[in-house]
């Protein structure tokens, strides 16, 4: 009945790929999330999948070979993979890896991560293109048990990740709004100097 039921959702949600896509072509895999690609200048980059994140490889952590492997699958077999760009999201992350949206020929590579269970959806800095998407085929993932939302350790390691980058999140807001008081204090302070020069002009014309 699941099953039957995900692909009614499949149907009922359909996913185009955007006209404003970028073709390259694949140089090596490098985990799940992460790929190196070439353009059509033959220029390498790296590109990490953007609103994702899979187990990590060099961490040993569980499914991290079995999500690189899956991966690699996809892309490998795909007559053409095109990177997308979303207007929300930033160019590059910290590392000088560009954050795209994957396709392998029409297939988003994330919902396909997601819906496996060899990633999960991370990094939400914003309202992204397709992550109501991504929301429905992780809960699928979740509602069977698959791969990583089998393992009990990832699931603890999961919901530590989460707590944190809400500590983080709500770090920066505190910060921002002291930032932004800080800022309205010192506007006050030069709207007040600026009246009372005004008066002493006005009391001086007297």
């Amino acid at each position: 009945m699941k099953k039957i039921l995900l692909i009614l959702l499949l149907i009922l949600i359909p996913i185009k790929v955007s006209a404003k896509k970028e073709k390259v072509y694949l140089d090596k895999c490098i985990d799940g999330d992460t790929v190196s690609v070439m353009d059509k200048n033959k220029n390498i980059y790296k590109v990490r999948f953007l609103a994702v994140d899979s187990p990590e490889i060099d961490k040993n952590e569980p499914y991290s070979t079995e999500a690189k492997d899956f991966t690699c699958k996809l892309l490998s077999s795909a007559k053409t993979i095109y990177l997308e760009k979303d207007k929300n999201a930033d160019e590059e992350d910290k590392y000088e890896r560009k954050l795209r949206w994957v396709w392998a020929d029409n297939t988003l590579v994330q919902s396909e991560l997601i819906n496996n269970g060899y990633a999960k959806i991370f990094y939400l800095y914003d309202d992204y293109k397709y992550t109501k998407e991504l929301y429905e085929f992780e809960k699928h993932a979740k509602d069977e048990k698959l791969n990583i939302w089998s393992d009990q350790e990832y699931k603890e390691k999961v919901t530590k990740q989460n707590k944190v980058l809400k500590k983080k999140k709500q770090s920066l807001m505190d910060k921002l709004n002291k930032y932004f008081d800080l800022i309205a204090i010192i506007i006050g302070m030069l709207l007040a100097l600026l009246t009372m020069k005004v008066t002493k002009k006005d009391k001086s014309r007297k």
